[in-house]
């Protein structure tokens, strides 16, 4: 099948169309971006390393006559062009409108919504959307489908990526493109710690301000506080899962950059920085700023022993409350793929692509990643993909799913 990667030269996109190109069924890949020189070096860079042919295409996503051309001639789009809040609803409904199958990496709970609105269109169309297979949303939902797995009935329902622990440190080169300007990751998160944001409280959608704490203790040696933040995971798992008490995104963070993110959430909110100025302002922290975080960290708690990405479920099994705690398993190639972001966002997207292109996920509408992605599959697939130092670090050995007796 013919693939079109649109944002394909990003960071992210990079990865996925590296992986995908290795895929038996993907018989071309065509790499496209608004800027051309950008694909072309793409192209070139991944020539000679064997797997499906590779050509570069000029597509601007803001010109729907471009966009649609693009992908007449493709089965399947891959679309990495971010923030999600502003494109992702014109890329999608240009896929439906011309058949082409589509997964992307959104990561805003907002256009989710929206774009999951477009079910019924998609299922007339024959057209399969997945929407949200990175990591977060992506990996953590099909850890959450691990997790309520283990129960009867679901209650609380979490999941949770690092900021800067475990070697996950913010840095510029992932805040900033090369020409310093914020990235498109950079934009959304910014989007996401201010305002409002979605989370489940009493088994209702609700929307609750950003960066709230959420003490958990998940196993005797697992336990600690991390921050809500906006991101389609309890948007999906509601729907999917029904969860009867609480549900919510997290961050694994540290005091000090939580409290410089509140800093920026109350300038966002009050109109002194847009997205865009807040997050320059956060690859390149000002010394006002920094003043106020360092005296709004006093007092904060922090992640403790929580691990730095998981899914945790409440609930009963055999009439029984438990907590179940699905977790990455601490090898050395998941340790590395946490700590890469484009690593960790890009090769889903492409495992994700692999379960459409051999049926298991081709099922039309639009869906969230739990609803169509078969987690046992990926899970082995990804761990195929990881490096191997080790008896520990054998391929299967990539989740651990611990259930505890609730107290």
């Amino acid at each position: 099948m013919r693939i079109l990667a649109l944002g394909g030269p990003g960071a992210m996109g990079a990865v996925a169309v590296r992986v995908a190109a290795g895929l038996p069924e993907v018989t071309e890949i065509v790499v496209a971006d608004k800027r051309l020189e950008a694909a072309q070096r793409l192209v070139r860079h991944l020539a000679g390393a064997g797997g499906a042919p590779m050509r570069a295409l000029q597509v601007d996503v803001t010109d729907d006559s471009a966009l649609r051309a693009a992908m007449a001639d493709a089965e399947v789009v891959l679309n990495t062009v971010g923030p999600y809040y502003r494109f992702g609803l014109t890329v999608l409904r240009a896929a439906i409108a011309t058949g082409t199958h589509y997964l992307d990496i959104c990561d805003d709970w907002e256009p989710t919504l929206r774009m999951l609105d477009l079910d019924e269109w998609a299922r007339a169309a024959g057209v399969c959307a997945v929407v949200g297979m990175g990591a977060s949303p992506g990996v953590s939902n099909l850890l959450a489908a691990r997790a309520v797995q283990q129960l009867d009935h679901v209650q609380d329902l979490y999941t949770a990526w690092p900021v800067d622990v475990s070697g996950n440190d913010q840095d510029d080169e992932q805040l900033l493109d090369p020409d310093g300007q914020p990235s498109a990751a950079a934009v959304h998160w910014m989007e996401q710690i201010s305002g409002k944001v979605a989370v489940v409280s009493d088994g209702q959608l609700v929307h609750r301000r950003p960066l709230r704490p959420v003490t958990l203790t998940l196993s005797p040696e697992h336990s600690g506080t991390a921050y809500t933040v906006g991101h389609p995971e309890p948007v999906t798992l509601h729907r999917s899962f029904r969860p009867t008490g609480e549900a919510a995104n997290l961050m694994v963070i540290t005091p000090g950059t939580l409290a410089y993110l509140d800093v920026l959430r109350r300038d966002i909110d009050a109109g002194k920085l847009t997205n865009e100025t807040a997050a320059i302002d956060l690859a390149k922290p000002s010394a006002s700023r920094g003043l106020r975080a360092v005296a709004g960290a006093m007092g904060l708690k922090g992640p403790r022993s929580l691990p730095p990405f998981f899914a945790a479920a409440t609930g009963t099994r055999d009439g029984r409350p438990v907590t179940v705690l699905s977790r990455l398993a601490e090898t050395s190639g998941m340790t590395t793929l946490i700590d890469d972001m484009a690593e960790a966002t890009g090769i889903p997207l492409a495992l994700g692509l692999a379960q459409l292109l051999d049926g298991t996920s081709g099922r039309p509408g639009v869906h969230p990643p739990e609803a169509v992605i078969e987690p046992e599959r990926f899970f082995l697939d990804l761990s195929h993909l990881l490096p191997h130092t080790s008896d520990s670090d054998q391929p299967g050995n990539c989740v651990i799913t611990t259930v505890t007796p609730s107290r």
